[in-house]
């Protein structure tokens, strides 16, 4: 997902030990180096919490606002030649900057996602390491922890199609679209997090192939729930929302998808 972004004024470039980080000063106008280091924020008693997964995302507070820390990392068989480490292959194609931009550019199309704060890769010889600084959607779950607490109304299931629906109309191909990386507010909002190796394509079959990604993803997490916390009725309620003419709604047409 290499390209040339364009960014407003807000957005600063610094250089840091062994690398880059750029970072949105009217989100964290203060943001230092330290900000990517979890002991910085254990030692001000400052973490709040961690994200399932890899144990890599952690919850931070700072300026008066919750944050959240992601450090790259591998998964699969790679992982036990280099659990963070990447090959370096230029600026723009890192891991970091190529997510955040693509993340800064849905927020600024009014996209439902967390907003990108900061960013940064640490380059030794031909690999690198990196990490992400995203604002945490506060009051906020995902799919897979709302349903392991029970079943969801059919206007959520709703919702969730009308959301992917907004970012595909817009061309952006989740890599990872599964029910960890779609948030449910209190008041029906739904958003979709982590656009690491995401890419903006035009119309085709990986609409599909996001969707059934998505319905392996509720069945894997099904299989080892009390029955009907996801039923078929739900997931036609889901492809409802996605078939919604108006589900794109004005933000893709304001972006020029």
């Amino acid at each position: 997902m290499s390209r040339t972004w364009t960014s407003g004024s807000e957005v600063k470039r610094v250089a840091v030990a062994g690398g880059t980080m750029l970072y949105d000063s009217s989100r964290a106008g203060n943001l230092r180096a330290e900000w990517f280091d979890p002991a910085y924020w254990r030692r001000r008693d400052a973490l709040t919490g961690s994200a399932p997964g890899r144990g890599a995302t952690l919850f931070f507070t700072a300026e008066g606002r919750e944050f959240a820390l992601r450090h790259y990392r591998r998964g699969g068989l790679v992982a036990k030649l280099s659990a963070d480490r990447y090959l370096w292959r230029g600026e723009p194609a890192t891991r970091p900057f190529a997510e955040w931009h693509l993340t800064y550019h849905l927020a600024h199309a009014g996209l439902p996602v967390a907003p990108p704060v900061a960013a940064r890769y640490q380059r030794r010889g031909l690999t690198y390491r990196a990490d992400l600084i995203t604002e945490r959607l506060a009051g906020t779950m995902s799919v897979a922890t709302a349903i392991g607490a029970g079943t969801l109304p059919i206007t959520t299931w709703v919702g969730i199609g009308r959301c992917i629906r907004r970012f595909h109309d817009l061309g952006v191909c989740h890599a990872d679209l599964n029910a960890h990386n779609i948030l449910l507010d209190g008041e029906g909002g739904v958003y979709l997090i982590d656009f690491d190796r995401a890419s903006l394509r035009r119309p085709g079959l990986w609409r599909d192939a996001n969707l059934v990604r998505l319905r392996r993803s509720l069945d894997k997490l099904t299989d080892v729930l009390p029955p009907g916390r996801v039923t078929e009725t739900d997931w036609h309620s889901l492809l409802a929302g996605y078939r919604d003419a108006a589900a794109a709604g004005p933000a893709a047409e304001r972006a020029g998808a």
